[in-house]
């Protein structure tokens, strides 16, 4: 079984370097809450990805898998308003690979830095601009972002 293991933090902007190019995606829900079942459409690829209920709030069973562009389109025209907009940018940070979610519309203002690791207790180190951690926080979820975005807090 796939695991995942994401911790995630909320990000000071003015203190992020230079941003790499980043990657738009377009990802809606078919089911949002756990299990989820998402469509999602990064540059040209496109995937459909389940997702299991959390374990310790930073651990979840995760099964990705790639599926024709078409297809993709297709899937997303079905989940109607449950479709959310960001663009992710990629960072490496002593010996990581930071995901940096700059989201858009109803939750635009919300920037969101995201760490996978091997196991629960690894070890990394914060980069400068990272804040609080919200992994804990079910608000921060982007199948909770649709029904509960960010400019309604």
């Amino acid at each position: 079984m796939a695991i995942e293991i994401e911790r995630k933090f909320l990000v000071d902007i003015s203190k992020l370097p230079p941003l790499p190019k980043g990657k738009k995606i377009t990802q809606g829900y078919l089911l949002a809450h756990s299990p989820s079942i998402r469509v999602r459409i990064a540059g040209d690829k496109a995937f459909l990805t389940i997702k299991g209920k959390p374990q310790n709030h930073i651990s979840r069973s995760e099964f990705e898998y790639e599926i024709p562009l078409d297809d993709g389109v297709e899937l997303l025209k079905e989940c109607k308003e449950l479709i959310i907009s960001k663009t992710r940018y990629e960072i490496e940070y002593h010996g990581h690979l930071w995901e940096i979610d700059v989201f858009e519309n109803e939750n635009e203002g919300l920037v969101v830095a995201e760490i996978e690791l091997e196991n629960e207790d690894e070890e990394f180190i914060l980069p400068p601009w990272v804040t609080a951690e919200v992994s804990k926080d079910k608000r921060y979820t982007n199948a909770n972002l649709i029904s509960m975005p960010f400019c309604e807090w």
